[in-house]
């Protein structure tokens, strides 16, 4: 049995369903969240319905007065609901001002339903008005915390995938690998690269790893560090290193904030460095007599 606070509401969802379906949508339009760019009428008009189907489920289920709960399992439905199409819409650019705007745009269709049915009783009207406005907001609330969730995880995500593709091992010969580091290097993203070229290391028996920092914009003490412990954990993994694109200037910069390289090669470009890398792994590059 729907709680009697609840009894107009429900005879609306009911009873005007697809008129509400429509409407919705239409206020959408109006608003200019609707992103047909984004999604079809149809895919729209399946999202609408799915919503307030579970919508008038938790209406008739739930307690809707001062005991109202968002978290209640009478509502379980419509929070998977909210969760799958805010989800959805994240994955397509809709903004969190357009996913708001989206599910609070169903108040109007309501208010002006419960208008028509309740004219002649004021009170009741704004007794409505209020507890559609409570539903709805909070609706709205929950999506957004779904949004900035599925955000935050969209954006790790990213981060994670630039990280691998911004540390990339290279076998550039038999045994001998290169680790060409571009830009920044922090100590979230030092922890990445080392752990990715150990494990390179190690499926592909390499001798020799060639670290280039010719795209490194900055050396300062930090990086210096990074660099000297990948270092390290390479010759423990029975490989040497050398790091290679140490240019005048970064050398300058390192022997004024006193950094040791200590047993450390290092070379000035990787032409001078795969030439030494392919030394000791028992290679040597010749000119042909015939160029």
């Amino acid at each position: 049995m729907p709680h009697s606070s609840t009894v107009n509401i429900l005879h609306i969802l009911e009873t005007d369903f697809s008129m509400i379906v429509e409407e919705w949508l239409g206020t959408q339009v109006h608003e200019g969240v609707k992103r047909s760019d984004l999604f079809s009428d149809a895919e729209s008009r399946a999202q609408n319905a799915e919503l307030l189907k579970s919508f008038a489920k938790g209406v008739r289920n739930a307690a809707v007065d001062g005991d109202f709960d968002l978290e209640d399992a009478a509502w379980e439905d419509l929070r998977a609901v909210l969760a799958d199409v805010t989800k959805e819409r994240v994955k397509r650019g809709v903004t969190p001002t357009e996913m708001a705007t989206f599910v609070l745009a169903l108040k109007a269709p309501l208010f002006g339903r419960l208008e028509a049915r309740l004219n002649d009783d004021p009170a009741s009207l704004i007794r409505e008005v209020l507890l559609v406005t409570r539903l709805v907001d909070a609706f709205a609330i929950y999506t957004n915390e779904v949004f900035i969730a599925e955000r935050e995880q969209v954006i790790e995500r990213q981060r994670e995938e630039m990280l691998e593709l911004s540390t990339p091992v290279v076998e550039l010969w038999d045994r001998v690998l290169t680790l060409p580091l571009i830009g920044t290097l922090d100590s979230a993203r030092a922890q990445e690269v080392m752990e990715n070229l150990l494990q390179t290391i190690l499926e592909r028996q390499a001798e020799v790893v060639i670290v280039d920092i010719t795209g490194v914009s900055t050396v300062d003490t930090q990086v210096a560090q990074h660099l000297l412990r990948a270092a390290a954990a390479v010759r423990l993994m029975g490989a040497e290193c050398i790091i290679s694109g140490i240019s005048p200037m970064i050398a300058q910069t390192m022997v004024q904030l006193g950094i040791d390289v200590g047993t450390v090669s290092t070379r000035s470009s990787i032409r001078t460095a795969l030439a030494d890398a392919l030394k000791t792994v028992g290679y040597s590059i010749q000119k042909n007599r015939d160029s």
